[in-house]
């Protein structure tokens, strides 16, 4: 969910060419339409067969997580597909909004709160009911500290490390077989933080073959990378009198 462009959509290129049958969805379906047909033209050239060969491989779908319809959609995509084992959640949106325009905040509790939730619930519910299966969810490490330059976006990736965890526990008390993984990386170089400066941006490739890794060994949360697991770790540190205090906006 959420592959129609950075570590959602660099993660589905390696699960595709592990050999998954995978679903991608995202809000912008031609953009995953394109994607499908690179990978498929590139897959089959290196196996020197017909592209068509490999078409059940990807599934599509146009999902907006923040719709009503949303679950349905996801429903079908999981039917299509024949099935879950793995679910990775990779939507959500970010922007410095330290002026706290209305809109901005608004929408971003939107994607990263009732989206997620959504999404979430509706393969917990699927997955409690068909087996198990692996749920993923790309988080933040923007969630360990409000960030006085992104209050939504902090505040909401605190919601989802917190929403994570309970349903985890909740999946333990009802003896369900369903396995959690709470990623989160530090400042990635995606379209997200286009336009922004931020310190130890990381490399996409770099950043989702350590997710892969990740899900193999079944992590219950993974910092990326070792810098940021430092930082998070001397910020959780910092008493709130001196947080509060701390520079990071400058005025204009």
């Amino acid at each position: 969910m959420g592959a129609s462009s950075g570590i959602g959509q660099e993660v589905a290129r390696l699960l595709f060419f592990d050999g998954w049958t995978i679903g991608v969805a995202a809000r912008r379906e031609e953009a995953l339409i394109e994607w499908k047909q690179k990978q498929l033209a590139f897959l089959a050239k290196a196996e020197n067969q017909q592209a068509t060969s490999f078409a059940e491989k990807i599934f599509t779908m146009s999902i907006d997580v923040c719709e009503p319809d949303a679950p349905q959609k996801l429903i079908l995509l999981i039917e299509r597909l024949g099935g879950i084992d793995l679910y990775i959640h990779a939507s959500g949106i970010g922007k410095q909004n330290p002026y706290l325009e209305t809109d901005i905040e608004l929408n971003i509790v939107r994607t990263n709160g009732l989206g997620f939730t959504q999404m979430m619930d509706t393969v917990f519910r699927y997955m409690a009911e068909n087996d198990g299966g692996h749920i993923v969810a790309i988080s933040s490490i923007a969630g360990t500290k409000g960030l006085a330059l992104a209050p939504s976006y902090s505040a909401t990736k605190a919601f989802q490390n917190t929403y994570i965890e309970a349903l985890e526990q909740l999946a333990d008390n009802r003896h369900l077989k369903i396995c959690f993984t709470d990623i989160r990386p530090g400042f990635v170089d995606t379209p997200l933080l286009a336009g922004g400066k931020y310190p130890m941006l990381l490399d996409k490739r770099m950043v989702a073959k350590k997710i892969m890794r990740a899900i193999q060994k079944k992590k219950h949360v993974y910092i990326i990378d070792w810098r940021w697991r430092i930082m998070t770790f001397l910020w959780g540190l910092i008493p709130r009198f001196i947080w509060r205090r701390w520079k990071l906006f400058k005025k204009r």
